[in-house]
């Protein structure tokens, strides 16, 4: 009785899966490297004009420019809130670093929109392919994003194009979800009368599936982009530079002010970014049915061009009288 009460079958291993997995990424490794060196290419040649575009950029255009795109699609109170952050990040010290990650999340996100909303289209149009899917989706979210980087770097290094990888299999799964999920919740008699109008497959899905699935779309891309900016401490144990570099540099050296530094840059640069994201996602009728040329200083300059036009069209017909 008592041999059969200290019998422990999980005692030993049965399934090794860990020795599965590492000689499935020694073979990896082995046979098929070359593979992922070359997958590193595209994405270093955007993350590499992306990073050079923001650091050369002189810091008060750069700014400037933010301003009036923050202001174009989320109005002015966002703009100034924006330009102000901004500001604070070069005057706490962390302006090279915080244009670093940004061009790694930009890039991230970038490669995100490409494979999640086309993956996020495809498993909508398909249950099976969505019960397959599915299972990926919830892996990719769960398993510690400290389990993946070692393969990672086996495969593709170190450095910052080995965390915009590390990024993309973090943050993509919410983007694939919320698309798939945008795109059911459009109503299947809104579909169908287009279908009756002779509408095919494609244009169905353009012009009635994508516009109506936006709003939950650009939550995706919203969730995508904040899952991107925590990954940066993360990535920066495998030599990824910017504002997460200064946060391990740091906790290495217990030096406060340096973390302290770091993680306001992040706070920030995550508050910048959600705020505009926030701004593209909102629909026409989030503008009082303003179209976006409207508004902000496209619409002044437009509504500028139209009273310069009409006052020299006033002058003309005055001289004419005259």
């Amino acid at each position: 009785m008592h041999d059969i009460l200290a019998w422990n079958p999980f005692a030993n291993p049965v399934l090794p899966v860990g020795d599965w997995v590492a000689d499935f990424v020694r073979w990896l490794v082995t046979n098929y490297r070359f593979v992922f060196q070359a997958m590193k290419a595209p994405i270093d040649a955007v993350l590499s004009g992306v990073e050079y575009g923001l650091r050369s950029c002189p810091p008060m255009i750069f700014i400037a420019l933010v301003f009036l795109f923050a202001w174009q699609v989320a109005r002015l109170r966002v703009a100034i809130f924006v330009a102000v952050a901004f500001v604070l990040i070069g005057l706490i010290g962390a302006w090279p670093e915080a244009m670093t990650t940004l061009a790694i999340i930009i890039t991230s996100v970038l490669v995100c929109c490409v494979i999640g909303i086309p993956v996020g289209i495809l498993i909508a149009q398909n249950d099976l392919l969505e019960d397959i899917v599915r299972p990926v989706l919830d892996f990719l979210q769960t398993i510690p994003s400290f389990v993946y980087l070692v393969p990672i770097v086996m495969l593709f290094g170190i450095g910052n194009v080995a965390g915009v990888v590390v990024t993309i299999i973090y943050a993509v799964s919410p983007l694939i979800r919320l698309t798939n999920l945008g795109i059911r919740q459009v109503r299947d008699d809104l579909v169908e009368a287009s279908n009756a109008f002779g509408a095919s497959r494609w244009q169905s899905l353009v012009n009635i599936q994508l516009p109506l699935a936006r709003a939950t779309i650009m939550t995706g891309i919203n969730q995508t982009i904040m899952l991107s900016l925590s990954m940066s401490v993360i990535a920066s144990m495998i030599s990824v530079t910017g504002l997460g570099q200064m946060v391990l540099r740091g906790i290495g050296r217990l030096d406060v002010a340096l973390a302290a530094t770091g993680g306001l840059g992040i706070v920030l640069i995550a508050m910048i970014v959600d705020r505009i994201s926030q701004g593209i996602g909102k629909s026409e009728r989030g503008h009082a049915h303003e179209h976006w040329t409207q508004t902000g200083p496209v619409g002044l300059l437009r509504r500028g061009w139209a009273a310069v036009v009409s006052r020299s069209h006033n002058q003309a017909q005055e001289m004419q009288t005259n």
